[in-house]
């Protein structure tokens, strides 16, 4: 089985080595990128983990990376003494790692070979691998436990969507399940499916969302002020920002943004696409609809404040919450269309009122709770959009109310960090 898994992924190579390269070109790393992913790394990094303990993280892409950090800060302060490594696939994803101070060492994720992952481990040797959600990777499992190395899955979620494919996948899945040391899953429902797919009871826990362990933000109107100066958005304007933003979703955005220009509504739209390589097919959409826009990469402090009806259209990462932050309205991306949606409470987090479609399963649990609290809205289609939005412009004080609910709900479920630290805490003792 492992034969053939290899050959299939030589075959995929042929794909992915191209694909990655042309990536990487956008972020200056295409190079670095391929070597680490074929498993070569330089003598610094190598150096950096040499007889020392390492707790290796990996997590995917954004998504995952964001929901890891309050973990990061936990096993910095849990291991002082512990290199901490955190891997990914994606180039943004990476990206977002380099911005953690309490990690030791980023890179990215190597191919899926046996031969590579059996390299890589003997080579860092890590005292424990924790893997954000469910990113189960079958050599890298096998040669880890191969290799006697303890790993954890945290964050864990088994999707509506995911659960049946990996249902049919059960008699592959269940050995690889079994390799692992333990399971932290975020709800009641994710354990069981889990156990169901194959993984020992003993080994699974319901010990929450990390999402919910991410520190409230409180700037000051000040602070505010100096975040709008810098992305040039004008006080007297409201400011729409609709993030993580995906290809058929921004067309639906840009008509209800020109439906609440229409009724006088005085405002700037903040389109932040998920992929940033994304912006010139959005730029052309923008073109296309004769709005007028500025790339985040392009502004200057010395340029004129953005006008009623143009768009800022932002082209780098790292930049949501500053965003997020200016905003007056809060629609997060990947839930009109069927993408699954992306993280709705990094808006209550600066305690303000958000609104997503219909297409959630990713964040089915928190939009339901957010729902539930008052904080967020469940906007069905994009004439649902339109008047919600027009609602929330024309009554402040709702506003403020759901960003309060919000906080509220992030401090009323807190704790997944300290549940999972302890149990990758006794893993380490294993």
């Amino acid at each position: 089985m492992y034969l053939l898994y290899d050959l299939l992924l030589i075959v995929a190579a042929t794909v992915l080595v191209p694909y990655y390269l042309i990536r990487g070109l956008r972020y200056g790393k295409s190079r670095r990128g391929i070597r680490e992913r074929l498993g070569r790394y330089s003598p610094e990094q190598l150096a950096a983990v040499a007889g020392k303990q390492v707790i290796w993280v990996h997590a995917v892409s954004v998504g995952e990376t964001r929901a890891a950090m309050p973990l990061l800060k936990g096993l910095r302060r849990q291991s002082p003494e512990s290199v901490i490594l955190l891997t990914n696939v994606t180039e943004t994803g990476h990206a977002i790692a380099l911005e953690s101070a309490d990690v030791d060492l980023c890179m990215f994720f190597p191919f899926d070979f046996s031969w590579t992952v059996r390299q890589v481990l003997q080579s860092i040797k890590p005292k424990l691998v924790v893997i954000v959600e469910t990113e189960i990777w079958p050599n890298f499992t096998r040669q880890a436990a191969l290799q006697d190395i303890p790993m954890v899955l945290v964050n864990g979620r088994i999707s509506d969507r995911s659960f049946p494919r990996y249902r049919f996948f059960r008699p592959l899945l269940r050995p690889l399940l079994r390799s692992f040391s333990a399971f932290c899953m975020q709800s009641q429902q994710d354990a069981e499916r889990i156990v169901q797919l194959g993984a020992s009871p003993a080994q699974v826990e319901n010990t929450g969302n990390l999402k919910f362990d991410h520190s409230l933000r409180d700037l000051s109107d000040e602070e505010v002020r100096t975040l709008k100066d810098r992305y040039r958005l004008p006080e007297e304007l409201s400011i729409m920002t609709a993030g993580s933003t995906h290809a058929g979703e921004e067309g639906k955005i840009l008509a209800t943004y020109q439906q609440l220009l229409a009724r006088g509504n005085r405002m700037v739209l903040v389109l932040i696409p998920r992929h940033p390589e994304r912006c010139r097919e959005v730029a052309a959409l923008l073109t296309e609809q004769n709005l007028e826009f500025r790339l985040r990469s392009a502004l200057a402090a010395d340029q004129p404040l953005f006008a009623s009806g143009q768009v800022l259209l932002v082209d780098t990462l790292g930049e949501v919450i500053n965003l997020y932050a200016t905003s007056d309205l809060i629609f997060v991306g990947g839930s009109l269309v069927p993408v699954g949606g992306h993280n709705p409470l990094e808006a209550s987090l600066l305690g303000k009122a958000v609104l997503f479609g219909p297409h959630v399963h990713n964040f089915r649990e928190i939009s339901a709770k957010l729902v539930r609290a008052g904080a967020g809205i469940s906007v069905l289609t994009e004439n649902d959009l339109e008047k919600t939005c027009q609602l929330l412009l024309d009554d402040p004080v709702r506003r403020r109310a759901m960003g309060q609910a919000g906080r509220s709900l992030i401090i009323e479920s807190a704790g997944a960090t300290s549940r999972t630290l302890e149990r990758i805490a006794r893993c380490l003792r294993i």
